[in-house]
């Protein structure tokens, strides 16, 4: 913990970590050689049993093999989109890509076909590796839809397909020269209009967040790192998986989050650490009450991306014994900006995001005239550093919007900074919805809902939930007749599940500003105060 007295709302980067130029490639070969033996990695299959292992030394020979192959099809620099769950071959691809210089792109296996088609065409993707279907979400069929047309598109690959994933193609099987500034990543995420934009990651980002994020958890060789976190997110295939690779430890690769797999996971496994949202966590605690288990080999869970109820962080350290440490951070910085220490109070953890990490430089400015405000105050938080993302793929007037000419990342989320240095977020300058840890675009849904035939207007916004962060609550203004059944199966034939409304309300009309725009703070509010709205049932 940093001991600092700020006297205004800024926080100057600690240089008491390097900041390493390597590759997320050359990381690999340089644990591999370091570690050959050690276990890296568990495929947990869906039962929850453990399945195929690899040590560090055949997780190098198989990714060799597999960059040697893509380099044989495709050309350094090129973008190549994975739609899996977390299965082995998205850790395979995500190393090989490193190792062939391509440039790896995220995505949520629940896509529907126009989610897809929007990331495939938008990231100008060569190449589509893909499963053929993840939780009753047909993906093979979806992609055939959403493929249509795209001219691009030179492959689509089933990654279960083991000889059409490792075939080599017309071009030498040469590795090329990837350097650490590199492009490693695109992995989509929210902006202005709701529509994603694509955050383009370089190796040298990726690499050195993970590490420093990890050091201040306190991960090394011995950890065993349940890691069922997304891998299309930056908490699963960044913080986790490379966290990792730089500890030479341990990861379970957990395809889906069960809690009542994972808490015999972690007492049959020895599990020391975990990056876990609270709605997971508020499930895990709840698989205990049913079914007590041995939880003493846990050390330390990050949690982030909702906000963290202090009677969450008190229940997890009396239950699970062990510390809870909430963080904050963005895709656009890959992702860690700060992260309490296991030295913080209860009280800065279950109130605060903790200090900034090594090398990272905070502010808290006003989102009217960019000033530095007093210790304290609101205003928009802005990130300096390594890590703050090379810009927007393809998209030069958004990047200009969030980094500016000084190099600060404003983030579009508002927040304090008290004298110590410790971040507390208040809230969001954008609309974006937060529930469950996924991020929910108010914009994206609303485009779907109004083509419904009853909807004239509708309003997204989030509601606060205990539980999940935030739901999605739409605010729809009709003099027709709605049943919550239809216009879920209307949201549901569009858009993923999890970006579904699950309050929905009539109201006679929206307030708006004196422009003409809707007002959704004031739809929050005057719903929270129960004086708007019909909820339909």
């Amino acid at each position: 913990m940093y001991d600092v007295t700020l006297s205004i709302s800024h926080f100057t980067a600690q240089g008491d970590a390097e900041i390493r130029n390597i590759t997320v490639g050359d990381l690999l070969l340089e644990t591999a050689a370091n570690n050959s033996g050690a276990l890296a990695m568990i495929d947990v299959t869906d039962s929850g049993e453990c399945g195929k292992s690899w040590t560090y030394g055949e997780l190098l020979a198989q990714v060799e093999r597999l960059a040697k192959a893509l380099a044989s099809r495709f050309e350094a620099g090129q973008r190549v989109v994975v739609w899996a769950p977390n299965i082995p071959q998205w850790i395979f691809m995500e190393y090989a890509c490193s190792l062939a210089g391509l440039v790896l792109v995220t995505a949520n296996p629940s896509f529907q076909a126009s989610e897809l088609k929007y990331v495939l065409e938008h990231s100008g993707a060569v190449a589509l590796f893909l499963v053929d279907e993840f939780r009753a979400n047909p993906m093979a069929e979806i992609a055939k839809e959403a493929t249509i047309g795209n001219a691009n598109l030179r492959e689509i690959v089933n990654l279960e397909d083991e000889h059409a994933l490792y075939v080599l193609g017309e071009r030498p099987p040469e590795l090329p020269n990837v350097q650490p500034d590199d492009a490693a990543q695109i992995q989509y995420t929210s902006g202005t209009t709701g529509f994603p934009k694509g955050a383009v990651l370089s190796h040298k980002n990726l690499v050195n967040n993970a590490r420093l994020f990890c050091v201040r958890k306190h991960i090394g060789p011995h950890t065993v790192w349940a890691n069922f976190m997304p891998l299309f997110h930056t908490a699963g295939c960044a913080t986790g998986t490379l966290g990792c690779l730089q500890a030479a430890c341990k990861m379970l690769l957990i395809k889906r989050f069960d809690p009542d797999i994972v808490v015999r996971l972690i007492e049959e496994q020895g599990v020391t650490t975990c990056f876990a949202v609270p709605t997971m966590l508020f499930k895990l605690l709840e698989s205990l009450d049913r079914s007590p288990r041995d939880m003493s080999s846990l050390e330390v869970i990050t949690t982030g991306g909702a906000p963290v109820p202090p009677e969450l962080v008190r229940r997890v350290r009396d239950l699970l014994g062990c510390h809870l440490l909430s963080a904050f951070g963005q895709t656009e910085h890959s992702p860690m900006i700060c992260l309490n220490s296991v030295e913080a109070t209860l009280q800065q953890i279950a109130e605060t995001a903790g200090q900034p990490l090594p090398q990272t430089e905070v502010s808290v400015r006003s989102p009217e005239d960019n000033r530095v405000l007093p210790i304290g105050e609101v205003g928009e938080i802005c990130a300096k550093s390594y890590a703050v993302m090379i810009g927007y793929h393809d998209n030069p007037e958004a990047t200009a919007a969030a980094i500016d000419s000084d190099g600060w990342l404003h983030t579009g989320d508002l927040g304090t900074l008290d004298g110590q240095g410790f971040l507390r977020v208040t809230g969001r300058v954008k609309d974006m919805i937060i529930r469950g840890g996924e991020n929910h675009f108010p914009a994206e849904i609303e485009a779907a809902l109004v083509t419904h035939r009853h909807v004239a207007q509708v309003a997204v916004v989030g509601l606060p939930d205990e539980k999940w962060g935030e739901v999605i609550a739409a605010f729809i203004v009709s003099d027709q007749t709605m049943e919550v059944a239809d216009l879920r199966a209307h949201c549901r034939a569009q858009l993923s599940a999890q970006k579904t409304p699950s309050v929905w309300v009539r109201v006679p009309d929206f307030p708006l500003t004196g422009s003409g725009k809707v007002q959704k703070f004031a739809i929050r509010d005057k719903f929270l105060a129960r004086n708007y709205g019909e909820i339909l049932q």
